[in-house]
């Protein structure tokens, strides 16, 4: 990493900053520190007429007359007497104008294979799409769950539903059939779109074969419609005589023209389940114009979109990152998409590398995990390529520790593109606080400070500001657009989770589940979900903290930091740790990384175990499941859900793992 190392040194101790490179600020939608800062406070001072002004970039069948509406707080409604069709938003509107010829869609399959879909094309298999749900019963206010891989169809499946005002529910392609069955019941689907299979890492994943597995037990699923990927040598099927359908027999002879259905502003466009806890699955359920509304206007600002950029989001449609920055964000602002279906280190570990040097990517939003990973991979991989066509970096899904950071800069950005650290989560919809990358002076680890429109603030348990640097709860004071209205069919628990912990003014205002705090300049420092801010004898330690401490050591790659309960000290701190290639996990490289531990943030950050091990329990979008560590740590045994785990040998790996001291 050449000098990297000192840098990351001194950025720990110095909290350097990296203004917008001046090129960059010249051309951006907002231009300096001071033009966001007027905008937030006009934002603050008028939030409704704010984002009055944000809604006139959608498209409306019927103009509302009222912005936001709190009578029955916290089941708030956001330009409810209007209507609308996100699709419209997505595509119509698109094809009376030079976009109509433009790439809407640039996809690329694990083997090889790729599709450009147009504007205009993509209109066209959307309307046959729709048409076809049409015919086969599917109606407004229905269902639909979609578990598919990454490819062409799964988009246009989405933006069908959204069409006839069909309420999608995507699981990803890699939960189990158990998991399909309980999102199914628990959303009450009539319908479900899938595939024979999808590609992950040269192996077939069998999506049709778990689909037929969870509906033993959905009685109430009517049809399924399924896409020919893999073909009947690599994923061979059973089609059920009047329920299973082939696309290819239904979807190619529909009309390829439909008029969307008009909708309140209100209607619920997708539920998608939280994952990785036990007991019934929490349907988050998000409208289609305050979520459509919140999603244009971050997708803007944030990445700076311009009409000749090609944007590539590595999300999966499966997470909520791939609803709002894959298909839905990146449409209504008329760019053009990249969407890749496979694993990263397929074939080889520059993939993706190569995909941005091919098809010219100028804006790339991926996750800290697979940044680490990319780190751990070696810089030779990315060195290959050019990437000179790179202007934009983001990264999503968890905070982002400085060395990832600062290699992501250096070796991916090659110092010259501004990157957009995001925070925000299934429930909020779209980003919440990110850099304006033309405005906003980064600090590695820091998501910086909320975007204008949004209210996000640190508290203490009773609801009072946290002083500067002064650890406390992170919530959201004020109602957003794109806020969750409920979980489907639970509005008891919508309650019990989201507003029932904290209050400000005797009023209950949305709690994120996360630690936080704010440096003396407004910047925000995100420390993890609150169960992993450990209390070890009367101090509260972030677990990101420990972890960016681990990885910033030069022998390692990748570390997960979780706590198990301590007699003495309340809570105890163990790191699972994966060093770099060629790296041994000896006694002594572990009293290494604990005195390299205690001379970052000192000795009450020590932890009390090191465990060496080849990998992290990881989903399949990236995630590391620290619930899982926790177990392992605590009991040595593991048995929560497990559903969502890419490699299951990882688990039996780790709890046969030896501790060092």
């Amino acid at each position: 990493m050449g000098d990297t190392r000192t840098d990351i040194e001194s950025l720990l101790v110095e909290n350097r900053r990296f203004p917008p490179p001046p090129g960059f600020a010249a051309t951006a939608q907002v231009k300096s520190e001071e033009e966001a800062e007027r905008l937030r406070t006009s934002a603050d001072a008028d939030p409704e007429r704010f984002w009055r002004e944000q809604a006139a970039a959608l498209k409306w069948s019927k103009p509302f007359t009222q912005v936001l509406d709190t009578g029955n707080h916290p089941f708030v409604r956001w330009f409810a007497d209007g209507e609308l069709n996100l699709t419209e938003s997505c595509l119509d509107r698109h094809l009376s104008t030079w976009r109509r010829n433009k790439a809407a869609l640039i996809w690329e399959g694990e083997p090889g294979d790729s599709r450009v879909l147009t504007y205009h094309e993509l209109h066209r298999e959307v309307c046959r799409v729709a048409n076809a749900l049409l015919e086969l019963g599917v109606h407004t206010g229905d269902r639909v769950v979609i578990y598919m891989p990454m490819i062409p169809e799964l988009v246009m499946s989405l933006l069908a539903c959204a069409r006839i005002g069909a309420t999608h529910s995507v699981i990803f392609g890699g939960f189990s059939a158990e998991a399909i069955r309980d999102r199914v019941t628990d959303a009450g689907a009539t319908f479900i779109i899938t595939a024979d299979g999808g590609w992950r890492r040269g192996k077939v994943i069998p999506l049709k074969q778990n689909v037929d597995e969870a509906l033993v037990h959905c009685p109430d699923v009517r049809k399924v419609l399924c896409v020919r990927r893999i073909g009947q040598e690599g994923a061979p099927v059973t089609m059920k005589a009047g329920r299973d359908l082939w696309w290819s027999d239904v979807v190619p002879w529909q009309s390829p023209c439909l008029k969307a259905v008009a909708l309140p502003a209100e209607h619920p466009l997708f539920i998608l389940y939280t994952s990785g806890t036990t007991g019934k699955p929490k349907g988050v359920v998000h409208s289609t114009g305050g979520y459509g509304v919140q999603v244009a206007y971050t997708t803007k600002v944030v990445f700076d979109l311009k009409d000749e950029d090609t944007y590539f989001c590595t999300a999966d449609v499966g997470w909520v990152t791939g609803h709002s920055y894959l298909v839905y964000g990146p449409l209504m602002n008329g760019a053009t998409s990249v969407m890749y279906e496979g694993a990263p280190e397929t074939p080889q570990r520059d993939r993706l590398w190569n995909l941005i040097d091919r098809w010219g990517v100028t804006i790339f939003y991926t996750a800290p995990t697979a940044i680490r990973a990319f780190m751990r991979w070696g810089n030779e991989w990315p060195e290959k390529h050019s990437l000179s066509t790179l202007r934009l970096l983001g990264t999503v899904g968890e905070p982002i520790n400085p060395a990832a950071w600062m290699w992501y800069r250096e070796v991916i950005g090659k110092s010259r593109c501004p990157i957009v650290d995001t925070w925000w989560q299934t429930e909020t919809g779209g980003i919440m606080v990110a850099p304006l990358p033309g405005a906003t002076a980064a600090k590695p680890g820091s998501c910086t400070k909320p975007l204008p429109g949004f209210s996000v603030e640190v508290v203490q348990r009773d609801g009072k500001p946290a002083a500067a640097n002064e650890g406390g709860y992170l919530v959201i004071t004020k109602p957003w657009p794109g806020q969750l209205r409920t979980v489907w069919g639970d509005p008891d628990r919508y309650v019990k989770n989201y507003f029932s912990e904290i209050q400000i003014d005797g009023r209950p205002v949305y709690f994120t589940g996360d630690g936080a705090r704010r440096d003396p300049e407004g910047y925000l420092w995100v420390m993890g979900r609150v169960d992993d801010v450990l209390n070890v004898a009367g101090h509260r330690i972030g677990t990101a903290e420990v972890e960016s401490a681990l990885v910033s050591h030069p022998d390692v790659a990748e570390a997960a930091v979780v706590g198990r309960p301590d007699e003495l000290k309340g809570q105890a701190i163990v790191a699972f740790v994966t060093l770099r290639g060629g790296k041994e996990g000896t006694p002594e490289q572990a009293k290494a990384l604990l005195f390299h531990v205690v001379k970052e943030i000192g000795a009450i950050a020590r932890p009390e175990e090191i465990r060496f091990t080849d990998s992290l329990p990881k989903t399949r979008s990236g995630k590391i499941m620290r619930r899982l560590l926790r177990e392992i740590a605590a009991s040595g045994q593991v048995t929560g859900d497990v559903t969502t785990l890419e490699d299951f040998s990882v688990l039996q790996r780790l709890s046969a793992t030896p501790g060092d001291e």
